[in-house]
């Protein structure tokens, strides 16, 4: 191949151990990658998987390597590719599900894998996201509380990890944040202040915080200037 000029030692070549000349050598020549697609190495199954032809990546579904699925989930069409969707592998559901859209997507809340799930509610419609809100995982949670609608975050009030109610307090209507003036967290109860309308203020002059007491002076302040 090299002579033929297509390899070029030391910076793209297919034959090379580096990925990313590997990567490079397709980029330049992306004609070759169908011939590489039953290679006895998995990387350079899964390079080639990236420049072939759309008509053959139907046929890699079944390749051993999750490496290479996963590039089949990040190029056929969406419609095309929940098979991958159910794969036992998490990085082929990972890359499936930044693809899914709709009920398929929404189906992905139910994966047993948090990551996957995580993936899902970052790219769902925030109308869906109230869905998310009993999930086992709190990081999925809190990515919940920032996207839904503020209207719809009276699901996560209770939640029993004080950064989902802090996320919650960030974003609820001033008119609702009374519903966390007593949290038991003193973060809730600050970003609660932060952001108390005159009449909530009140309740936080005997707070046992001292920076929550001295937060809800400064509020007062600013909305007296605001005035």
């Amino acid at each position: 191949m090299q002579r033929q000029g297509l390899c070029q030692r030391g910076r793209a070549c297919v034959h090379d151990r580096r990925a990313r000349r590997v990567d490079r050598f397709f980029g330049s020549h992306p004609g070759l990658a169908d011939e590489y697609l039953d290679h006895p190495y998995f990387e350079v199954r899964a390079i080639a998987a990236r420049y072939c032809t759309l008509f053959r990546l139907p046929a890699l579904m079944d390749d051993p390597e999750p490496e290479v699925r996963a590039q089949v989930a990040l190029r056929l069409p969406p419609a095309r590719i929940g098979r991958l969707a159910e794969d036992p592998d998490r990085r082929v559901r990972v890359a499936a599900t930044s693809r899914l859209a709709g009920k398929a997507l929404v189906a992905m809340l139910r994966d047993p894998d948090y990551y996957v799930r995580l993936i899902a509610v970052r790219r769902l419609p925030p109308d869906v996201l109230p869905l998310a809100a009993g999930d086992p995982e709190p990081e999925v949670r809190r990515w919940a509380a920032r996207r839904m609608p503020p209207e719809r975050l009276g699901v996560l009030l209770g939640d029993q990890d004080p950064l989902v109610r802090l996320e919650v307090a960030e974003r609820l209507p001033p008119a609702r944040l009374h519903l966390l003036a007593d949290d038991p967290d003193m973060r809730v109860r600050f970003a609660v202040v932060q952001r108390a309308p005159a009449d909530l203020l009140g309740r936080f002059g005997r707070d046992a915080e001292r920076l929550v007491r001295e937060a809800a002076a400064e509020r007062r302040a600013e909305l007296e200037e605001e005035g």
